[in-house]
Formats: C-alpha cells, structure tokens, sequence
C-alpha cells in the first residue's frame, strides 16, 4: 500500500470513530435524560396516586388544579429562563455557560418569588379548601421553579447525569414528606409535601453546579434574550394555559371531580409520558448539535423523535386495556373506574402530542420562534375549545375525545410548519453559496 492510501486509509478510519463517538454520545445524553424524566415522572405519579387514594374524587380535584396552575407558572418560567438557556448554551464553553445559568436561574427563582407572593395574597379569599391550597403553592413555587431550572442547566451542559441525581434527591425527600401529609389529611399538606421537598432538591443542586443563582441578573437575561424568550413564553403559557382553562372550565361545566378523574386518565399514561418528557428535555439541545453538524439530516431526526414517541404511546395504551379493574381499584382506588372510559381518547391525544413534539424540536432548533408560536397559538385554541366543546355535549368523556382530536390537528400544523422552515433555510443556504 501506498503512503498516499496509508493517509487515506487512516483518514477515514479517524472519521468512522468520529462518527461512532458522536453516535455514542448522542445515546449517552438521550439515555440520561430518559433516566431523568422516569425518576421525576415517577415522583409525580406516586404523589398523584398517593393523594388520589387519600382523599378521593373531589379533594384530589382540587390538588389537580393547584398542580395544574404550577404548570402554568413553570412554563412562564421556561419561557423566559430556560428555553433560551437550552437553545443558545448547549455545548457552549463552560464559562459562558455558568455565567448564563447564574442569570437564567435567577430568573426562575424570582418567577417563583413574584407569583407565589402573589398566590399567597389571592389564596385566602378563594377561601374553601382550594384557598389553603394556593396560599400553600405560592409558599413552596420558587423551589419548585428553581429546581426545573437546575434540570435544564444541566442538560444543555450535557450533565444529565446530575439533572437525574437531583431528582433522586427530590424523591427521597418526598417520601417522608408525603408521610407528614397523609397524617394532617388536607390538600394544603400534600401541596406543602410536594414543594418542600422540591425545595431540597434545589438547595442540593446549588451544590452540585456550584453556581450561585443571581436573581439581580434576570433584568440583564430578559434583555439578552427577548428576542426568544419572549415568544416562547407566550408559546409555553399557551399550552399549560390552555390546560388551565380546560381544567376550570370542566370543573364549572361537570363538576370539579371531573378535574379528578381527567387526571387520573393522565397518571394511568405516566409512564409513558415519563419517557416523552424525558425526551423533550434532551431533544432541542440535540436537535441544535444536529443542525450544526449536519443540517440535512434534521427533517429525519424529527421525524424518527415523532414518529417513534406515536407509536411508544399507542402500544402504551393497547396496553392499559388489558389491566383488570382489580388492579385498577389498586392503583386509582375510587378514580379508576371513571378514569378507565378515558384510556382511548387520552392515548390517543398523547400520541398526537409525541408526533408533534418532533416537529417542536426541530423549530427550536431552527430557533424559528414565529413559526413555533403560530402552531401553538392554533394548537391551545384546538385544545380549550375541543375539551370544553366536548364537555359541554358529552361531559368529562366528550372533553377526552374532543382533546384527542385537537391535539392530533395541531401536530399536522407543527409538521407543515417545519417543512416550510426547513425549505426556507434550504433556499437561503442555495442563495448564500451562489453570492459567494
């Protein structure tokens, strides 16, 4: 051989490892984050199952909708502190990222400061038990919301591993905390639980990233990154928003134990929702490493991240069909038998919301926010008014039925928006080459 072919040769030896190392690192952070979600997922079912048992259909809707709110809040806070952080600092040198994580995660805490003193305030004149409730999610969000944004930091540094300790650490600290709960017997103790021990959970990431959060530097992120931020705040709030809504409005229209009972459809879904948000976690910061690295093979990626989520939740729910109403009993008590009526609507509707996610991933990645707030504009109107249309003819089942059918339009929207992005920047890449 040649020493010409020798180069050859090893050249394109070192390009196969390359690629196998890129390959495995993929899978690496991927697997990270399916670890992470199932042990966050798996807290939150256990404390929604434990609370569903404890105090039943109308007092485990009113924990729903104070869950519900947090949801709300937390995707405020995405919006404006970690969504930015995962787009523009994933791979980012580590200087530059811990200077973005000491802002970004200031402003998660001072969102959990702003609304929660503003729930503590409105709490008490609800009055009823959903007063305390609130007055006691407003007490525990800052550590909620601080601890997500752990999460994340962590993710976009490629550190999953210490986004998955964090949530052990969670989970461990709930389960005595749920045992304090169970013996005062009140929504507000079980919502105190819940936050407290994320709360710990958030001290101990302080820990782990040795980063101080600077809640003095959420002016100087807001700015930096308005351009993102602010779209996607009104992208996220759009989506828990429109499950707020959904929520409230069942709750006038039915009856707040149909709040209840729609969650416990959703808890019966957990598992698998465990591996859909674990994906979300990774998936934008891989769809933006993609797109650096070999922009053609985007369209795919998304399609297989979609397409495969579809799928997982469909098997998923053929498989919940099958579990005997014994075993149901077990698991939702009182709840089950309702909630079992909504297992076909609710996989349904997951599904379309896994096909779609592909399609999310990749307009973030594109950092293409018009167009992502566009489709999730149509997708939360969709939603609220699928789920209280269908409330309104056939009662909490109509409402599942009219979610599954929303959420499945939406996710032809997302998918048209991202061909046309992915067109466009096809085009401005072909006009780039041909002025040089």
């Amino acid at each position: 051989m040649t020493t010409e072919e020798e180069r050859t040769t090893a050249s394109a030896d070192r390009a196969e490892t390359g690629r196998r190392a890129a390959q495995r690192a993929v899978v690496g952070r991927l697997s990270w984050g399916l670890a992470d979600q199932a042990a966050s997922s798996l807290s939150n079912f256990a404390v929604g199952i434990y609370v569903a048992r404890s105090l039943g259909p109308t007092a485990f809707g009113v924990f729903s909708l104070a869950w519900v709110t947090y949801g709300v809040v937390l995707s405020v806070s995405r919006g404006l502190a970690t969504d930015p952080l995962v787009v523009r600092f994933s791979g980012a040198p580590e200087a530059s990222w811990r200077a973005a994580v000491a802002r970004s995660s200031g402003t998660a805490l001072g969102v959990g400061a702003v609304v929660g003193a503003a729930c503590l305030v409105t709490g008490p004149a609800l009055g009823g038990s959903v007063g305390p409730a609130f007055a006691c999610l407003g007490a525990v969000l800052p550590g909620l919301l601080l601890q997500d944004a752990w999460r994340y930091s962590f993710f976009a540094a490629g550190a999953g591993r210490k986004a998955f300790v964090n949530d052990l650490v969670w989970g461990v600290a709930l389960v005595p905390a749920m045992v304090l709960a169970a013996h005062a017997g009140s929504v507000a103790a079980f919502v105190l639980a819940w936050g407290g021990s994320a709360a710990v959970a958030a001290g101990y990431g302080c820990l782990q990233s040795g980063i101080r959060p600077r809640p003095a530097g959420a002016r100087e992120w807001l700015r930096a990154q308005r351009d993102l931020g602010y779209r996607y705040l009104v992208e996220n709030t759009c989506v828990s928003g429109a499950s707020q809504l959904r929520a409230y409005g069942l709750g006038a229209i039915v009856g707040v134990a149909a709040v209840g009972v729609i969650r416990g459809a959703e808890l019966l879904l957990g598992p698998f929702m465990a591996v859909l948000m674990g994906l979300t976690l990774v998936t934008v910061a891989e769809a933006a490493r993609m797109l650096r690295r070999a922009p053609h093979k985007l369209g795919r990626f998304c399609l297989l991240l979609g397409g495969g989520q579809a799928v997982g939740a469909l098997l998923w729910g053929a498989a919940l069909l099958l579990v005997p109403d014994r075993a149901g009993e077990l698991v939702l008590g009182d709840v089950w038998h309702a909630a079992s009526r909504l297992i076909v609507p609710a996989t349904l509707g997951v599904a379309g919301a896994g096909l779609g996610s592909g399609a999310a991933a990749g307009l973030r990645a594109l950092g293409a926010a018009r167009r992502s707030l566009r489709c999730q504009l149509f997708a939360s109107a969709c939603y609220v008014g699928g789920g209280l249309g269908g409330a309104v003819v056939a009662g909490t089942v109509g409402s599942a039925w009219g979610v599954a059918a929303a959420t499945v339009c939406g996710a032809a929207v997302w998918w048209l928006q991202l061909r046309s992005a992915l067109r466009e920047r096809a085009h401005h890449s072909i006009r780039e080459v041909r002025t040089s």
